[in-house]
């Protein structure tokens, strides 16, 4: 079997029951279960959610991203070998911490697959919450600009490049478009400010104020966690995104929990420590990638500048990359999520394969 053969590119296509159309996002996908065998799985699996929860199947790829773009490699891999396996493995460590140590719930409620999540129906908050414990990345090159306000926090003007910063940040963006909020512009991915969360909470999704200082909680709780057990590695947690969103359980309390993914390579920058110490940054992250495709393309403005977004598009599907590169990739991933679990992870011959096989036997969810 070759590479390709092993790569799960195409996740959109399992022959999973479902009454709605898939929804694929660059990495994942989404299948949204029937009523019936949503409250069927509810009954059988006893999961904590009310009775009449809708649920989905998850099932990640190995599609790699960066820049807005998917990406492809010579040889018809279109994706990176053992990336996906990496990102729902290290997830799935960090959520069960969180759990364990009384911060939260996930949206995840079963895992049938190292591909695969069961889901439940989750009204997502609409902000992209970013932690950022050094000044690195878009941040440095804007501070770097003379920009000392991010967010409504005032910067001092003394900081060099990724060097930690005075406090933990939190920077958050827009998740989706929201339209006629004074002072947020319409569009995604923009930075605001608490004050903007504060005055239009409702129109992010947070069912009280007293949730926006629950939600920073959980956040700063939440990083805590992942930075002090990467720390054992010594491995630093840089910045990184989270989600949340809200579901009712079965006793019809409404939660807030985390959503999405959370301290994965794709969603954080984590550094070697000993290489910090030393002063080079060596990254355990998607940001490797983003450098490498920065150095391998001669005008790297394209990948940076949103205005050039129609000839960013065009050099992702133009050009194969190396597979050099691609299992460069790999290696960071596998590397990090078998350090971070402390187990080896079991790279699948036919992911597709055995999905449909145990969502078949085990779960009958396959038309």
């Amino acid at each position: 079997m070759n590479l390709a053969d092993k790569v799960l590119a195409v996740n959109n296509d399992l022959p999973i029951r479902t009454d709605g159309p898939v929804h694929s996002g660059k990495v994942r996908s989404v299948y949204w279960l029937t009523p019936e065998d949503s409250q069927r799985l509810i009954k059988e699996r006893g999961y904590d959610v009310a009775a009449d929860a809708p649920l989905a199947i998850m099932v990640i790829s190995d599609r790699i991203s960066a820049f807005d773009c998917i990406w492809h490699g010579e040889g018809g891999m279109n994706g990176v070998p053992g990336k996906g396996a990496a990102l729902n493995a290290i997830s799935n460590h960090w959520f069960k911490l969180f759990r364990e140590q009384g911060l939260a719930d996930s949206h995840i409620l079963d895992i049938p697959h190292p591909f695969v999540w069961i889901v439940q129906k989750a009204k997502p908050v609409m902000i992209e919450a970013i932690c950022r414990q050094y000044i690195t990345g878009s941040m440095w090159r804007a501070y770097s600009k003379g920009e000392r306000d991010f967010c409504g926090i005032e910067l001092p003007d003394d900081l060099q490049k990724d060097q930690k910063l005075p406090e933990l940040l939190i920077t958050p963006s827009t998740k989706g478009i929201l339209k006629g909020l004074p002072g947020v512009p319409e569009a995604d991915d923009v930075n605001i400010t608490r004050t903007d969360i504060e005055n239009n909470y409702q129109a992010f999704n947070f069912a009280t104020t007293e949730d926006i200082d629950y939600y920073e909680k959980l956040l700063k709780e939440g990083f805590d966690v992942i930075s002090d057990e990467l720390a054992k590695l010594d491995q630093i947690f840089v910045d990184t995104k989270f989600e949340f969103g809200y579901v009712t359980d079965k006793a019809g309390n409404k939660k807030l929990i985390y959503m999405d993914e959370v301290g994965t390579p794709d969603s954080s920058r984590i550094w070697d420590g000993p290489s910090y110490r030393d002063g080079k940054v060596v990254e355990n992250s998607k940001e490797s990638f983003r450098q490498l495709l920065l150095n391998h393309f001669p005008d790297p403005d394209i990948l940076l500048n949103k205005d050039r977004m129609d000839e960013r598009e065009a050099l992702a599907k133009d050009n194969a990359l190396p597979e050099a590169v691609l299992m460069e990739v790999s290696a960071t991933y596998v590397a990090i999520a078998e350090k971070i679990t402390g187990k080896n992870l079991n790279l699948s011959g036919n992911p597709k394969t055995e999905i449909i096989e145990i969502l078949d036997k085990e779960y009958g969810l396959i038309v």
